[in-house]
């Protein structure tokens, strides 16, 4: 006998959020659909897919990679074992970017270390006069990158293959915004939870989780135009160091901005042209 919607749902022994999104991919539907029918009966073909997916988080895959999506600023994304997943706090990224890009102006914008493409995307989205320049040094990386920004429409974005700055050249922008690897070498969460699937040179930068960090506000300044901003996501503990090197690095007007959990999760500082 095919268990109910709810049957399944209870019997998962999974977290609640994760067995809801599996069923939801077994049956192609949304969670409208589970409550409106949580009596009805899976069919065989949905209950043998549903038992795999369940299975698979149980191992320890993350969910996004099991149905190869994750939403993010409103928009859903592919993703692959080749990128990160796309969480929550990087919304603040792009958020900040909307507040220092005016909706009726150009504006040249870079994104270093674009993983899916999900940072760019919703910013090339939200602000079409834009030119989003998007880059990873991995091939794998922006293949997933490329297949989100014809899904999206990002049709003035530009996806390029670069070591950080290496593959930028003279170009100069009004804005530079990274998400890039802050955990430290030896952290522990690296062997917990989903970061255990996800690329390690996404997420580890060093003894400290700086290293990264550190080449990126050190080469920022002859990438940024006159009054251009550096944003940069790190570690909820990281915010002082990275404004030290922010302020050393000669930007201005320094700044932390708290994630939606009340951490210091993005620093940044704007670039006024010194020598």
């Amino acid at each position: 006998m095919q268990p109910t919607i709810a049957q399944a749902l209870a019997s998962a022994q999974l977290d609640a959020v994760d067995a809801r999104a599996l069923l939801r991919h077994a049956c192609g539907s949304d969670d409208a659909f589970l409550v409106a029918h949580a009596n009805d009966k899976l069919s065989p073909a949905q209950s043998v897919q549903y038992a795999a997916l369940v299975a698979r988080r149980a191992a320890g895959e993350p969910v996004a990679y099991i149905v190869g999506t994750r939403e993010f600023f409103s928009l859903d994304f592919k993703v692959t074992p080749a990128v990160l997943i796309p969480r929550p706090e990087t919304e603040l990224l792009v958020e900040i970017a909307l507040e220092r890009i005016a909706a009726d102006r150009a504006a040249a914008v870079l994104d270093l270390g674009t993983g899916s493409g999900c940072i760019a995307i919703a910013i090339a989205r939200h602000r079409p006069l834009a030119r989003v320049v998007a880059i990873d040094r991995s091939t794998a990386a922006l293949a997933v990158a490329r297949e989100n920004s014809v899904r999206h429409r990002a049709s003035k974005l530009e996806l390029r293959q670069s070591d950080w700055f290496s593959n930028v050249g003279a170009e100069r922008f009004d804005l530079v915004v990274a998400n890039p690897p802050y955990v430290a070498a030896h952290d522990p969460h690296l062997q917990s939870g989903d970061l255990r699937a996800e690329p390690v040179d996404a997420l580890s930068a060093g003894e400290d989780g700086l290293e990264c960090l550190r080449a990126i506000v050190a080469s920022a300044p002859a990438y940024l135009n006159n009054g251009g901003v550096i944003a940069v996501e790190h570690g909820y503990d990281q915010a002082p160091r990275c404004r030290e090197l922010l302020e050393a690095t000669g930007l201005e007007e320094v700044f932390s901005r708290n994630d939606i959990a009340g951490m210091a999760r993005v620093s940044g500082g704007v670039w006024l042209g010194q020598s």
